[in-house]
């Protein structure tokens, strides 16, 4: 095998369509536009989600919901996986840092630490936000808890 016998697999690759090429080609005429019309010229675009004049579908369903633009999202990081982090690198302070460095977090993410699972070594955790248990439980193996807000 070499460069000059490589091919595309059997029916992955098409030919193209030679539009306008006069009938015999099976594409000559109106070459596959339909008869007349803005949409049978050339220069011809659509607006996004126009239908032909039918009422479109963005504007026959109902509005729904609500955002909010005063929402706070926190990525969650449970008691668990910074045990696990702790034993594994062995170290007592875990920040932001250490967690974007683990793949826990992503670089803008806003953390809160929660209680599932359990701390057996006294830890010094800051983070955007805790819950209660996850406070009492750090707290309660002799670490130190350090709200960044």
């Amino acid at each position: 095998m070499n460069l000059s016998n490589l091919t595309p697999a059997k029916g992955s690759s098409h030919r193209k369509r030679r539009l306008g090429r006069g009938q015999g080609s099976g594409y000559g005429g109106t070459s596959t536009r339909g008869h007349k019309g803005a949409a049978s010229r050339s220069g011809y675009s659509h607006k996004i989600g126009f239908e032909g004049g039918q009422m479109p579908l963005v504007r026959r369903l109902p509005k729904f919901g609500f955002k909010n633009v005063n929402r706070v999202e926190y990525r969650a990081v449970n008691l668990e996986d910074l045990q696990a982090l702790a034993t594994a690198n062995n170290i007592t302070v875990i920040n932001k840092e250490v967690l974007k460095e683990a793949g826990l977090i992503g670089k803008n993410d806003l953390v809160k630490i929660l209680g599932n699972g359990q701390v057996t070594s006294a830890l010094t955790v800051s983070a955007d936000a805790f819950s209660k248990s996850a406070q009492s439980a750090i707290e309660a193996a002799g670490g130190k808890v350090e709200a960044l807000n």
